[in-house]
């Protein structure tokens, strides 16, 4: 399976992490996809990359958005 296709796959699947460890599992894999598509996009320019990786990086910071919660006052 290549890069875009794994990437295709993590942004279709669902995501209701339950645990904090799936939290983070799931945000270290959107963040290899994101480095792998990066030196994929420096040889050729492809926007269509490009695309994929924002909407890899939208999904990456809404799970570590809920893996820090609330801040406490």
């Amino acid at each position: 399976m290549t890069v875009m296709e794994k990437a295709m796959e993590f942004e279709k699947r669902k995501m209701s992490f339950k645990t904090t460890s799936d939290r983070i599992v799931a945000s270290r894999e959107a963040k290899e996809l994101i480095l792998s598509l990066n030196e994929i996009y420096k040889t050729n320019q492809d926007s269509a990359i490009m695309d994929l990786m924002k909407r890899l990086t939208v999904i990456k910071q809404k799970i570590e958005k809920r893996l820090k919660g609330r801040r406490q006052v």
